[in-house]
């Protein structure tokens, strides 16, 4: 857990710093569309290589991990959303707190589980007779 946590912090500053340099130029909605990208980039090695490096990394893992950091950003996007274009509240403080602040809390959840659920499954072993004689290994989980 500790490790996910320092791979989500990692990420959560690449977030932040290029939603903030991009807000004023692009936008709220643009810019953490551009934020996300960084910082699932981020979160994706700090996981792959740190957190779950004993666990298989392939292509499966790789598109299970954006598309459950995708969902994550949806999250936060609807937070944003609401927040600036539903409640009106559309200062740079307000963008960073509901996009980065609530959004990202809730996100986090889900990107928590989701990982460990499907991305960086734990992988168990269990020795299944075999009709060539001796055992082959089945991945459950």
């Amino acid at each position: 857990m500790l490790g996910f946590a320092v791979s989500g912090a990692a990420a959560y500053a690449a977030d932040l710093a290029v939603f903030l340099a991009l807000h004023g130029t692009l936008g709220p909605v643009a810019a953490k569309s551009a934020s996300f990208l960084a910082g699932c980039t981020v979160a994706y090695l700090g996981n792959a290589f740190g957190t779950y490096r004993r666990r298989t990394v392939g292509a499966r893992e790789y598109a299970a991990f954006f598309g459950v950091n995708l969902a994550g950003a949806g999250v936060q996007l609807l937070c944003l959303g609401v927040s600036h274009y539903g409640l009106g509240l559309t200062s740079a403080r307000a963008d960073t707190v509901s996009g980065l602040g609530v959004g990202m809390a809730l996100a986090t959840c889900l990107r928590f589980w989701g990982n460990r659920t499907w991305v960086f499954r734990a992988e168990t072993t269990a020795s299944v007779p075999s009709t060539e004689g001796g055992s082959r290994t089945t991945w459950t989980g």
